[in-house]
């Protein structure tokens, strides 16, 4: 089965309905598996790679960029730059200097150059502000991204970890300029995480926003794989700095319960439960194409299963009313 593609937001772009995150090249995978990864995605019509300049996840000052690295070296090697849609993301810190990091003009044009160079391309399809800066106006910020599309380097731009809040100001004010506008948004989703429901995705509806959420499994939570108790290590629960977060986000008893109760129903429907978490993000109307990703190629293939899967919509809705309470921000632990 080749991965369909689907319209990107309200532009005549065309990307691959599933999305290979890359933030496991480089530390969690070595050279040779992160090619691996990339070839079978891309065998099965993934052609919407997102990266960001700061990745690997979990690492430091000194594997900054080693994902991009991977990334270009993969695409010289089988000449594929045209054959794919690439982003990358920035804002992190990148350098021991004050001004290496944010969404500041200096660091988001210095930041874009470095990428260019590590990816091997004179441009990238989408550039997106990794997180929001609240040091830096939105105007100073838009004004550079709008001089990087005009300059070739940049086709479209976007963001990630944007409130609804941001998101609609940031629209307003790219109008009320004239300058480029975010034409995507990276929100975290799924079914241990539905907050942006309620106001991040009517918004996206209204403005034909393209969503590509990242996290569809919880950081492997909805895997199955994990038992309760010290966290498997090897993983993001574990890995560097990044497994203290998603410890945060998803090792709680109340989760547990939820994937427990969920993998009941997987079972019942006759689907991996990597496969029923992944075609459940894919069910939403909004979501343009969900950021997938694996540390060993096999791992795809449950994920990409999830592109020829129809929820009935009596699962739907048992699905929706177990997690219900992963909408609110409030909800207990």
């Amino acid at each position: 089965m080749t991965v369909p593609t689907v319209r990107f937001g309200r532009t005549g772009l065309r990307v691959s309905r599933l999305c290979l995150g890359t933030m496991t090249f480089g530390l969690q995978c070595d050279e040779a598996t992160s090619f691996a990864i990339l070839d079978r995605a891309f065998a099965a019509g993934v052609t919407f790679l997102d990266t960001a300049d700061v990745y690997p996840s979990g690492g430091s000052l000194t594997t900054i960029g080693r994902t991009e690295a991977i990334i270009g070296d993969w695409m010289r090697a089988g000449n594929r730059r045209d054959d794919v849609v690439l982003a990358t993301k920035c804002f992190g810190p990148t350098g021991p200097n004050p001004w290496d990091g944010g969404n500041s003009r200096k660091h988001v044009v210095a930041a874009l150059d470095a990428s260019l160079r590590r990816l091997g391309t004179d441009h990238v399809d989408l550039y997106q502000l990794h997180f929001p800066d609240p040091t830096t106006p939105i105007d100073e910020t838009l004004g550079a991204l709008d001089d990087l599309v005009r300059a070739g380097k940049v086709r479209y731009v976007g963001c990630s970890n944007f409130l609804a809040y941001q998101l609609a100001r940031a629209i307003g004010r790219s109008e009320a300029r004239g300058l480029v506008r975010f034409e995507s948004v990276q929100p975290r989703y799924n079914l241990l995480f539905r907050e942006f429901e309620r106001e991040m995705f009517p918004l996206c509806a209204e403005e034909q926003i393209a969503v590509i959420p990242y996290n569809p499994l919880a950081g492997g939570l909805l895997s199955g794989k994990h038992r309760r108790g010290t966290p498997t290590e090897g993983t993001r629960f574990t890995l560097g700095a990044a497994g203290p977060m998603y410890q945060d986000r998803y090792w709680h008893d109340r989760e547990f319960d939820t994937v427990e109760a969920v993998q009941a129903l997987a079972d019942e429907a006759g689907l991996a439960l990597v496969t029923l978490a992944t075609a459940w993000v894919l069910a939403n109307p909004v979501v343009t194409a969900p950021i997938i990703g694996a540390s060993r190629p096999e791992q795809l293939d449950a994920l990409l299963a999830a592109c020829s899967v129809t929820l009935e919509p009596d699962l739907r809705e048992r699905l929706d009313a177990l997690t219900a309470e992963y909408r609110r921000g409030d909800a207990p632990r």
